[in-house]
C-alpha cells in the first residue's frame, strides 16, 4: 500500500534542499539586506530627528531671546517716550502758570487802579450826597 521509496524520498531531499539553497540566494538574503539597510535607514533619521530637535531648541531659545530683547527695548523706548512727553508736559505747564501769574499781576494792579479811581470818583461825589440828603430830610 504505502511503499516508501529510498529514491525517490533521496531525490525530493535533494530538490528541497536546492530549493532551501536558490530560495536563501535569491530571495532570504535580499530580503534580509533590505530590512538591515532600512533599519540602518531607521535609526540614521532618528539621530537626525534628535539633531534636528537639538537645533530647533537653539533656534527657537534664540527667538525667545530676541524676543525678550525687543521687548526690553520697546520698554526702554516706551519709558524714554513716556519721560520726554511728562517733561514737554510740564514745561508747558511751567509757561502756563508763569503766563497766568502775571496776567494775575497785571489784574490786580488793574483792580487797584480801578478801586483808586472809583474812591476819588466817590470821594468828589461825596458833597452832591450830603446835598441830596440834606434835601431828603427836609423833605420829611
Amino acid at each position: 500500500m504505502l511503499d516508501i521509496s529510498p529514491i525517490l524520498l533521496g531525490v525530493t531531499l535533494v530538490v528541497f534542499l536546492i530549493l532551501i539553497a536558490v530560495l536563501n540566494s535569491w530571495l532570504y538574503n535580499p530580503l534580509l539586506a533590505y530590512m538591515h539597510k532600512r533599519d540602518a535607514d531607521i535609526k540614521k533619521d532618528l539621530q537626525q530627528i534628535g539633531s534636528n530637535d537639538e537645533e530647533v531648541n537653539a533656534l527657537i531659545a534664540k527667538a525667545e531671546q530676541i524676543v525678550m530683547d525687543a521687548k526690553l527695548e520697546a520698554a526702554a523706548l516706551r519709558e524714554k517716550v513716556i519721560a520726554d512727553a511728562k517733561e514737554l508736559a510740564q514745561s508747558k505747564l511751567e509757561a502756563k502758570r508763569a503766563e497766568l501769574a502775571s496776567e494775575y499781576v497785571e489784574f490786580e494792579q488793574s483792580l487797584a487802579q480801578e478801586r483808586e479811581e472809583l474812591n476819588g470818583a466817590l470821594l468828589s461825589q461825596v458833597p452832591l450826597f450830603k446835598e441830596a440828603i440834606k434835601a431828603k430830610f427836609s423833605q420829611l
